[in-house]
């Protein structure tokens, strides 16, 4: 084991206890600095263990035919400049959010994110599956029949924890520098917001359909960017949930001062509750404080590329 190697473990060990006592961003920002520094040793060097959810991964070479099976991957693998082969998509290549699309090659779908395809995969000959270890973890045996598989978290998943996985498969694709400098433009544009929204406002983004709202929390993708960038979460109470079902006694309790939805249905519990006499008694009945967004993006997404995309929409909306 090289040099590289054994310094960019210490590294990643070092980082994770560094949390401690500095805040995630800045820790992240430090652990991102190092990992540029520690490139410096050999550009070429092959970090080819990966500590992941089922325990350490061991690449015997760079892969090249890779199959992932959660947008937040195909995500990772963008701004890493690797393009999968085949990637879970439900059927719709459109499911993905367009800078991904941009910036990959045409891939071969395997299927769902829910149930994707074994016989699609074993297809295409891949040489690493990097699938979701929450949805896929009845198949892991059967993906590492294979090819080797990386699980990591992708549903449920939050903002920092993200940032982890992405380091994670930069790793196992070589591309640690590449991903390193583009984490510390994404830093920046991310600081840079926050910075310059500076809001005492609330801000909350909601999944509805025809059968309901679903608050997303802090504990979400969406509701962990909005955190990320220091705007307030109208939930007062503490919960562990991503999704909140709710009703339109409860949106007038929490009222915020923005809300951000992504309709899954073309008609939605919204048409009937904005007919009561009590909507305008929420904050968000006022002009330009209900704003709908792509579902795509705010919800089916979790990555980079998607935290930009929502922090960009957040700033077209909310500054004068």
């Amino acid at each position: 084991m090289n040099i590289l190697k054994i310094t960019v473990i210490i590294t990643i060990n070092f980082y994770y206890s560094y949390e401690i006592v500095m805040t995630q961003r800045f820790a992240m920002v430090f652990f991102i600095s190092l990992i540029l520094q520690l490139s410096a040793f050999n550009t070429k060097a092959y970090a080819d263990v990966i500590e992941h959810d089922r325990g350490s991964l061991t690449l015997q070479k760079v892969p090249s035919r890779i199959v992932v099976l959660a947008f937040s991957f195909a995500d990772a693998l963008a701004i890493a400049g690797v393009s999968p082969v085949g990637i879970a998509d439900d059927g719709d290549i459109n499911k993905l959010i367009a800078p991904i699309r941009e910036r990959i090659k045409t891939w071969q779908s395997v299927g769902s994110r829910y149930q994707p395809s074994l016989e699609a995969i074993a297809a295409l000959k891949p040489d690493l599956i990097i699938a979701d270890s929450s949805r896929h973890q009845s198949i892991y045996n059967d993906l590492t029949h294979i090819a080797p598989t990386l699980m990591l978290k992708s549903q449920g998943v939050t903002y920092r924890e993200n940032l982890q996985s992405v380091l994670k498969i930069a790793k196992a694709v070589n591309k640690m520098e590449k991903v390193a400098l583009r984490l510390q433009q994404h830093q920046r544009l991310m600081e840079k917001l926050r910075k310059s929204f500076n809001s005492k406002a609330t801000f909350q983004f909601a999944v509805i359909s025809e059968k309901g709202m679903w608050l997303h929390s802090p504990e979400s993708y969406a509701g962990s960017v909005i955190a990320e960038l220091g705007l307030k979460s109208p939930i007062k109470f503490t919960t562990n949930k991503a999704y909140i079902e709710t009703g339109f006694e409860q949106l007038l309790k929490i009222n915020p001062d923005w809300l951000f939805v992504g309709k899954y249905t073309s008609r939605t519990i919204l048409d009937k509750w904005q007919k009561s006499p009590l909507w305008k008694m929420l904050t968000v009945s006022k002009p330009k404080r209900l704003i709908t967004v792509p579902v795509n993006t705010w919800s089916l997404a979790s990555g980079v590329l998607a935290a930009e995309q929502i922090a960009l929409a957040l700033e077209k909306h909310i500054q004068p």
